[in-house]
């Protein structure tokens, strides 16, 4: 089959109503002056990615067509992409289209079907490899040469599925410039290095020659991990010893996923190029570290967390990752319905008083805290924040870190804060009674003060200070609100499918009044976009607690969390298990992500 000309795959464009006749014209007048310009660019980038200053490229027909940024006649919100035009080339050209995802790809498979050269030179990546048929993607499928000589090769006939040339792409540079850096890694470890598979020799280790940390293909290793948890959006990048390799699993909308495996003998050189970016002590492997760097990434800067920890097979990093665009973000974004959004604002606009906000670890405090902050901030407001560890460096805020071993914790600073005139006072947690006794006095002498606490619902963050020795009076006198919160992962819009809850289902949901109705939801059938999974992202789900006049009173009788939750239902608070039905109606979340973080909080 002859490769299509520009002109038809224009026409073909024309006919799915991707465009119309006028831009189709345009491409064809203008096309060769933008090629050019493309080419420069696309040569440039390559250079600056592989790290060499000889590339051949070649600019093809859909990476022209979409570098013109059409608006598409069928959908005026979306711009016309390459993977929309690769896809309408493969409908009208009979062949199978595929996204790819790196997530889903066999690394193994990727590197060892093709040679490096030979998959940039003709921009082809293994899928799939069967006893007797081998699925290659290619962005141009029609090239039966090429097939031929890969069928001859691999001695196997050859299926080709057609796929959009820069992710095809990216997949090559990503996975092939990870593994030419762990063999480059590998070849220069010395050959002396012990078997740290057998547990009796972890304590030779520290005595022997490992490979330098900043030896280059360490160095590309890490930076190539670091560019793929960018851009998987990832928050947590965990880098595991084991006995015969090392894992490096990433955590992506709150599950791991399994990306890489790497040479044993080359992760301690990884960790410690890590540890030397963090400024730890690269000698030191016995003893738990932690500490923090700052990257850029592509055109954003991210700060980084390390922490290693000493485990049977070597040393464990995991590697948080803030985002800066994550933690900065607007309140209305946070997934607050209109209501709970005006009241929570109305909270933290008060000029004392205190603001709880409740869950447990990965429930999405920390982002709230941050954005409340940057909410009420201004030249006018000094605000000061005590943290274990600081989260992310904020030149807004005055920011203190705890050092518990010279005798500086949340306790103390807070003595010592008062002093330096706050407005608002930031308490990372409210953990004991010396920390809970110091927040409530600064809240009642005129300080805003915010705070987290770990209980599983709103109500019972009052009953946590009254546990912390905090006498019942001064409790409903200084607290203003609590918020409890958790999150759950949004139904990628790109695959999204009406389907209808079970009578089951909506049993176990207990929405009162619903039996025997058909309720309409969304859910994600699985694509590329979002790893198959059928979610992209997450929301918040909250219960928003504001103490009334009665839930006053109710705190000074010394009532129980459920007296208290039954009142604050009474002046219209929405629980977490209702909150996350709102949002499952709206088609943001599913069935199983509102009872999976909301099982114990079913409905009164």
């Amino acid at each position: 089959m002859p490769a299509p000309t520009l002109a038809q795959i224009l026409d073909m464009l024309v006919s799915d109503r991707l465009i119309h006749a006028g831009q189709r014209q345009d491409v064809l007048n203008r096309g060769r002056e933008q090629g050019r310009h493309l080419l420069l660019d696309r040569r440039a980038e390559l250079r600056r990615v592989l790290g060499r200053q000889r590339v051949s490229y070649a600019v093809n027909d859909p990476e022209l067509i979409a570098s013109f940024r059409f608006r598409r006649a069928d959908s005026p919100e979306l711009v016309l992409d390459e993977e929309a035009v690769t896809e309408s080339m493969a409908r009208h050209l009979g062949f199978t289209f595929v996204r790819l995802d790196p997530l889903s790809l066999d690394f193994k498979l990727v590197v060892d079907t093709f040679g490096g050269p030979f998959a940039e030179k003709n921009l082809v990546v293994a899928t799939a490899d069967q006893p007797q048929l081998l699925t290659v993607a290619t962005a141009e499928p029609w090239n039966t040469t090429l097939l031929q000589q890969i069928a001859e090769f691999k001695k196997k006939p050859v299926r080709p599925v057609m796929a959009s040339k820069s992710e095809v792409l990216r997949v090559i540079t990503e996975f092939h410039g990870f593994r030419r850096s762990m063999r480059a890694a590998e070849a220069e470890v010395s050959s002396t290095l012990p078997d740290i598979a057998n547990l009796e020799a972890l304590y030779r280790v520290a005595g022997t020659n490992e490979l330098e940390a900043n030896d280059q293909p360490v160095v590309q290793a890490v930076w190539y991990l670091l560019n793929y948890a960018s851009d998987q959006r990832a928050s947590d990048i965990h880098l595991e010893p084991k006995r015969e390799d090392a894992l490096v699993r990433m955590r992506i909308d709150g599950v791991l996923h399994t990306v890489h495996r790497m040479p044993r003998t080359v992760h301690p050189a990884v960790v410690s190029r890590i540890k030397l970016l963090a400024r730890l002590d690269i000698a030191e492997k016995r003893r738990p570290q932690d500490g923090r760097f700052k990257t850029e990434i592509g055109k954003d800067e991210v700060e980084l967390r390390v922490s290693t920890v000493p485990t049977a097979f070597g040393e464990k990093v995991v590697i948080r990752v803030f985002d800066p665009s994550v933690l900065k973000q607007p309140l209305a974004d946070l997934g607050f319905f209109p209501r709970e959004l005006s009241i929570y604002e109305s909270m933290i606009r008060q000029p004392n008083g205190m603001v709880l906000i409740s869950g447990p670890t990965g429930s999405g405090k920390t982002t709230t805290l941050y954005s409340s902050l940057h909410h009420i901030a201004s030249p006018r407001v000094n605000i000061c924040t005590l943290e274990d560890p600081i989260e992310m460096v904020q030149e807004q805020f005055n920011q203190m870190a705890m050092q518990p071993k010279i005798g500086f914790t949340f306790g103390n600073a807070l003595r010592n804060v008062l002093r330096q005139d706050p407005d608002v006072v930031m308490v990372g947690e409210i953990r004991d009674p010396d920390t809970a006794e110091h927040a409530v006095q600064a809240a009642l002498t005129g300080h805003l003060v915010l705070s987290t606490v770990h209980t599983n619902d709103a109500a019972s963050a009052v009953s946590r200070l009254l546990d912390l020795d905090v006498f019942p009076f001064l409790v409903s006198g200084v607290l203003t609100g609590v918020l409890a919160q958790r999150l759950v992962r949004r139904v990628c819009t790109s695959c999204a499918a009406d389907e209808a809850l079970t009578n089951e289902q909506i049993e176990a949901l207990r929405i009162r009044g619903a039996s025997g109705r058909q309720l309409k939801v969304k859910r994600g059938r699985g694509c590329v976009r979002c790893r198959g999974t059928g979610y992209r992202g997450r929301t918040g789900v909250f219960e928003l607690l504001k103490v009334s006049t009665r839930i006053r009173a109710l705190i000074q009788q010394k009532a129980s969390a459920q007296e208290i939750k039954r009142e604050a239902l009474n002046d219209g608070m929405l629980t977490l298990r209702e909150c996350a039905i709102k949002k499952m109606a709206r088609g943001e979340t599913t069935f199983e992500e509102v009872l999976m973080v909301t099982e114990e909080h079913a409905l009164y």
